[in-house]
């Protein structure tokens, strides 16, 4: 794939500033954040001595505090763009090159399934295995993402196999998250805090934008004819996506009082 070369050394320095905006709101949402938990709960079954049956025992395994997990998913990018800008450039600007970058699904793959669990937090959803598969079915989505890149290397006829699979994968944690929040909002006179409201159909549209590059980048639409175009609006995208989760959550729950 033939790219412009000077678009490299701007690429280097957009990466190395990005994450360092990443990096400044990980460390404020760790350090400027109060104590505000959710629970997360295992549902063993136990033995019923009285009934002689087996029944699910909710147990508190932790409780999660929300300005750490924001943090992660904060600093996990600032890592991956510091590491792209620097150490990393050669083999990121050869894999651009072939149209791909694995290091940016790699870390969605922690970052945004990070995301998709705090969400799942805020709508309701508290069970330790319910989590963890939310988790590893939005990490399968982006490493469906990866596997596009890696089909298509030397592809003229785009292959769509894995493109229609990781999006199979990534509806799963907004049909639960969905379920969940709009039981919430129609189970009762009190439904979630307000800026949850906000958070779940603005992040659901963020992570359907990435899905949409991806397509306007194969499709060649317009400026996505060069692959760097793509690039550069996944690069936005995720910042934008991790900053506007972090700061409606910060200002609704995580700020000091």
């Amino acid at each position: 794939m033939a790219l412009e070369k000077t678009s490299f050394p701007r690429l280097r320095r957009f990466n190395l500033i990005m994450g360092f905006l990443h990096l400044i709101q990980g460390v404020f949402m760790w350090v400027v954040s109060n104590d505000s938990t959710r629970p997360v709960y295992t549902s063993f079954l136990a033995f019923d001595q009285a009934t002689f049956t087996l029944s699910p025992n909710p147990q508190v395994f932790l409780e999660l505090r929300f300005g750490p997990a924001i943090a992660v998913f904060l600093l996990l990018s600032a890592v991956a763009h510091l590491y792209l800008a620097t150490v990393g450039f050669k083999p990121y600007v050869a894999n651009l090159e072939k149209g791909k970058n694995p290091i940016r699904f790699f870390e969605y793959s922690l970052s945004s399934s990070i995301m998709i669990v705090v969400i799942a937090l805020l709508v309701g959803i508290y069970e330790l295995a319910a989590l963890i598969a939310l988790f590893g079915v939005n990490a399968a989505m982006n490493l469906f993402g990866n596997s596009m890149e890696d089909d298509n290397e030397k592809r003229e006829k785009v292959r769509w196999a894995s493109f229609i699979y990781g999006c199979v994968a990534g509806i799963v944690p907004w049909i639960v998250i969905s379920w969940y929040f709009l039981a919430s909002v129609t189970g009762g006179e009190q439904g979630p805090p307000g800026f949850v409201y906000a958070i779940v159909p603005t992040l659901f549209v963020f992570f359907n934008i990435f899905a949409i590059n991806m397509v306007l980048q194969y499709k060649k639409v317009g400026p996505w004819r060069n692959y760097l175009f793509g690039e550069r609006t996944y690069i936005v995208l995720s910042l934008l996506a991790k900053s506007v989760l972090a700061w409606i959550i910060w200002s609704g729950t995580m700020a000091p009082v």
